[in-house]
């Protein structure tokens, strides 16, 4: 399937931010204003782009996004503050674009000054890059640690007309929920209000991004945005219906492969981990004991290990700040069953644990048997690679 979307021109370029010298600036192009929605970071320290593109993204309309990798731009003050402006003036400069109406995204190093003249200068040699293949240029433009760049489309018909939905993201490391360093671009020619795309892209953050976690850090950049810039002329989805919900169950496809693809590409993971709570009484509760699970470093290097220490998922619940019943939890290994009742199942069978553990995917389930809503989120195992990763990030 392609990766182009209707009206949507993208490029890449290096622009001398990596030392290595691969690609370090993306420029996305709407050649009609977008309808936007975005979501970022609730970590109480914000980098210059997520304060500049919440305050643009406020007017409901963008019509294009300009993300460099290899510097944050968080933690640089006024200064910093004042290069994702001369950012988005640049590329006003070189596309018929108002400043206000472009989105500012950075990632990478925190706390190093954003060299805006190389910026500057990348901007103006993507505008005469641009054209509507170049997506998978730019997914790979803003990399940092990842290993592949992260893409994932679904098509869709409304009103007869074919409508198409394209992704990127990256992230790898400090990835966690409230936005789990994290960014990611969704573009669609659908037709669709400011309000049915806000609330459907509330909707697909909960179950996708919400729901991942590599090693329980929030990034001071993370953002998601949607652009729905309407050129594939279907009727307008402007409220909830059979058209809407074609649309949230495309849009979700798509966010919950990239948020997949996010835990895959963990920092220095071998395993891939699907966490589900079920026997809750209700959703939240289910999600705070699954989050608590894939959040545990003794359950995540276990996992690694291949270790059936089936104590330390049940620990990490009872960390978790529900209320349970000891005496109902039953866990289970893929389709093994380790715990019954609390206490360690009376078949279990030590060797066939671990070959449940020892796969590139790995399933844990725990039932609360106190009801009927469950939860489901996504980690990864955590190895010495992260480890290496991370004491050597900035050299």
């Amino acid at each position: 399937m392609s990766f182009s979307v209707k009206g949507f021109k993208a490029a890449s370029v290096s622009c001398g931010i990596k030392k290595s010298g691969r690609p370090d600036l993306s420029l996305i192009y709407s050649e009609v204003p977008a309808v936007a929605s975005a979501a970022f970071t609730k970590n109480a320290l914000k980098a210059a782009p997520v304060l500049l593109s919440m305050k643009n993204s406020k007017n409901g309309r963008i019509s294009a996004v300009i993300a460099n990798s290899g510097n944050a731009n968080a933690a640089t003050g006024k200064e910093g503050y004042k290069n994702a402006e001369k950012t988005a003036s640049a590329v006003a400069a070189e596309l018929p674009v108002r400043a206000g109406d472009v989105f500012v995204c950075s990632t990478g190093v925190i706390g190093v000054k954003l060299p805006v003249a190389k910026i500057i200068s990348g901007v103006k040699n993507a505008a005469l890059l641009l054209r509507p293949e170049g997506l998978d240029d730019a997914a790979r433009g803003i990399m940092t640690t990842d290993t592949f760049a992260k893409t994932a489309s679904a098509e869709l018909k409304l009103g007869g007309r074919k409508c198409r939905i394209s992704g990127m993201a990256k992230g790898s490391g400090m990835i966690h929920p409230d936005l789990a360093t994290m960014l990611c671009f969704v573009l669609t020619d659908v037709s669709v209000s400011k309000r049915m795309l806000d609330s459907a892209l509330s909707v697909c953050v909960k179950e996708s991004f919400n729901s991942i976690t590599v090693d329980g850090d929030t990034s001071t950049n993370d953002t998601v945005l949607c652009l729905a810039n309407g050129m594939a002329g279907n009727r307008p989805v402007k409220s909830p219906g059979r058209e809407y919900k074609a649309f949230l169950k495309a849009l979700s496809s798509v966010m919950i492969s990239l948020a997949k693809q996010i835990v895959k590409d963990g920092e220095g993971a071998s395993k891939f981990v699907e966490i589900e709570v079920k026997g809750a009484g209700d959703e939240k509760t289910a999600r705070a004991a699954a989050m608590a699970i894939a959040k545990s470093s003794l359950v995540k290097t276990a996992v690694y290990g291949g270790d059936p220490n089936w104590g330390r998922v049940l620990s990490a619940v009872g960390n978790s700040g529900i209320l349970f019943r000891e005496e109902k939890i039953k866990i289970f290994f893929g389709g093994l069953k380790v715990v019954s009742g609390g206490i360690e199942h009376s078949g279990f069978n030590e060797k066939k644990a671990h070959l449940a553990l020892a796969g590139k995917e790995v399933r844990i389930t725990v039932d609360l048997g106190s009801g009927k809503k469950s939860a489901k989120v996504w980690t990864c195992d955590l190895t010495e690679g992260y480890i290496k990763i991370n004491a050597h990030y900035r050299t």
